[in-house]
């Protein structure tokens, strides 16, 4: 990555360099480019950007208004090893063409709002993300459908149901079901792959914490970066994403970060770490009370649990995402916090001791959202707890340090469940956003855009019959 524009305009200016990839991300997080020729690229274009169509990119604008441009920034810049010819790549941030003001629907600058909006309160200066990101590897995918059949079929080389097929030749080595998790090779068989990704990470300048096969045994595994600034990690995240689907393509493989392609592993989830610093010190450190935070950090906790309801229609706003949040895993089902608890939707790590460490970790979030989004939204019902005051432990969100799943139905309904449908997380957004436009971070006419297109996401499953209803009820 590049320190501003002049250092990146020096590496595009290098004969080497042939082409210049710009991208972004509309509204609900799906990923697009352009690419000029590094001819093109000069000091105006670095600072104005390059114009684009917004009314054909989902959730920008409409078509009477569809002139944008897209502006990259330098610091995001690296060399793309994926291409053919020698190419730069850099994210790119969304504005108006004729002003240059930023777009209202930007993701990227939303997260900068989020932050000017925490700044502005007096509780923190910064605050601090570390996504935990998720996927399947599989040797291939097919699906399709029509009025009259629908299907998928997933195919793994680590997967148990393809032991004793007699057309596939066998080694011995396979992942038993749901017993992935830190699996070493000969069975983990994807090391490389993941090596291979962390190596391209590192040489663009993303820090990488580990990674490591995840419990899902058909392919699962997981990257996380180290810690940093809200839109820097929106940024990474959108990064991780691309590298890891480009390395799978180039080894004849496919990467997804679905929640949920398979029935009966676990699914796939993107769980958030933040914390928050004023002026360079941590805020939600106290070695006296519980887990070591202090009581802003509970108010924060009480903040995002209290709102998380429909928070949820942000971090997981896919029908897909509700497959994943059901009892029996590890993903949570209710909302309340706990010290070290895997089945709280708000975990404080154990081994976060020290004041630069301490934290907490949001675990029902998965990679269907958009990153830059999720993180605003978390940080803005944060805000609203530390201004309310709230306390977690009045508004009946733990700390709980046992395994709820042990408790009766009758104990385990006195905690507020998480929803348990996208359509359900929306009704929960519309009766409940007021955080997230404070200070104009969010505008009410975003919501009520990613609303109307999420339910007509819902309302397509919906309607669609599931093969599993044929053998519940086709006799019937």
């Amino acid at each position: 990555m590049f320190r501003d524009a002049d250092d990146l305009l020096r590496a595009i200016r290098d004969p080497r360099i042939k082409m210049v990839d710009l991208q972004f991300c509309n509204l609900f997080g799906g990923w697009h480019h352009l690419t000029l020729p590094a001819t093109r690229v000069d000091e105006k274009l670095l600072r104005r950007g390059e114009a684009f169509d917004g009314s054909s990119v989902a959730g920008y604008a409409k078509l009477e208004a569809g002139d944008m441009s897209i502006v990259p920034d330098p610091t995001t810049a690296f060399e793309d090893p994926f291409y053919e010819q020698p190419t730069i790549t850099a994210l790119c941030s969304i504005v108006e063409a004729d002003t240059g003001v930023p777009c209202s629907r930007d993701p990227r600058g939303i997260t900068l709002r989020a932050e000017n909006y925490l700044k502005s309160t007096g509780f923190a200066t910064e605050s601090v993300w570390g996504p935990e990101l998720e996927f399947y590897v599989f040797e291939s995918v097919d699906h399709g459908g029509d009025t009259n059949f629908t299907q998928y079929k997933i195919e793994s080389e680590e997967a148990v149901w393809n032991a004793g097929d007699p057309n596939i030749k066998h080694r011995g080595y396979c992942i038993p079901h749901a017993g992935g998790y830190y699996a070493c090779p000969p069975m983990d068989r994807l090391a490389d792959l993941r090596n291979e990704c962390v190596d391209i990470l590192e040489k663009m300048g993303i820090a990488i914490r580990y990674h490591h096969h995840e419990v899902g045994g058909p392919g699962q595994c997981e990257i996380e970066p180290m810690m940093g600034p809200i839109q820097r990690m929106g940024d990474v995240a959108m990064i991780v994403k691309y590298v890891v689907r480009r390395v799978a393509e180039r080894r004849g493989k496919t990467a997804t970060f679905m929640p949920k392609p398979l029935h009966g592993e676990a699914g796939s989830g993107m769980h958030f770490h933040q914390f928050l610093l004023k002026d360079g010190q941590p805020v939600f450190y106290d070695k006296a009370r519980y887990a070591g935070l202090s009581k802003l950090a509970e108010a924060y906790i009480a903040g995002m649990l209290s709102h998380g309801r429909s928070l949820l229609a942000l971090t997981n706003p896919s029908t897909n995402s509700y497959k994943r949040l059901v009892p029996g895993y590890e993903a949570p089902v209710n909302l309340f916090y706990s010290l070290a608890n895997r089945s709280s939707s708000i975990r404080v790590p154990k081994y976060a001791v020290e004041p630069m460490e301490k934290r907490m970790e949001f675990r029902p979030p998965d990679a269907t959202c958009n990153t830059y989004l999720a993180m605003a939204a978390m940080l803005m019902s944060g805000i609203d707890g530390m201004k309310r005051g709230l306390d977690p432990k009045a508004e009946g969100l733990g700390p709980i340090d046992e395994n709820i799943f042990t408790w009766s139905d009758e104990k385990r309904a006195t905690i507020k469940p998480l929803p348990e449908s996208l359509a359900e997380a929306l009704r929960e957004l519309e009766a409940d956003h007021d955080y997230l436009t404070a200070g104009n971070v969010f505008t009410k006419e975003l919501l009520d855009v990613w609303v109307a297109r999420k339910k007509k996401e819902s309302r397509e499953i919906q309607s669609r019959p599931h093969p599993h209803e044929f053998a519940m009820y086709y006799g019937a």
